[in-house]
């Protein structure tokens, strides 16, 4: 059997942090809804849809922060 001692970088380099990614859309759904209230008549449906869509991803990088392991450590 094998030890490996030194700290922990899998995944790392590979995805960012689910913090980091939930901070990240929740940026973005505030952009979007400024560019919604920013739209003229012509394109307020399609900007209020980026909206809705920037809101989903919010949620689904929230739902990965709360699965994710802590790192903290006690």
């Amino acid at each position: 059997m094998f030890t490996i001692r030194g700290p922990r970088l899998v995944g790392m380099q590979i995805r960012p942090r689910p913090l980091e990614m939930w901070r990240s859309a929740a940026q973005l759904v505030w952009t979007r809804w400024e560019d919604f209230l920013q739209a003229p008549p012509e394109t307020r449906a399609r900007a209020f849809a980026a909206y809705l869509s920037a809101l989903d991803a919010e949620a689904a990088a929230a739902a990965e922060m709360a699965l994710a392991p802590s790192t903290s450590r006690a």
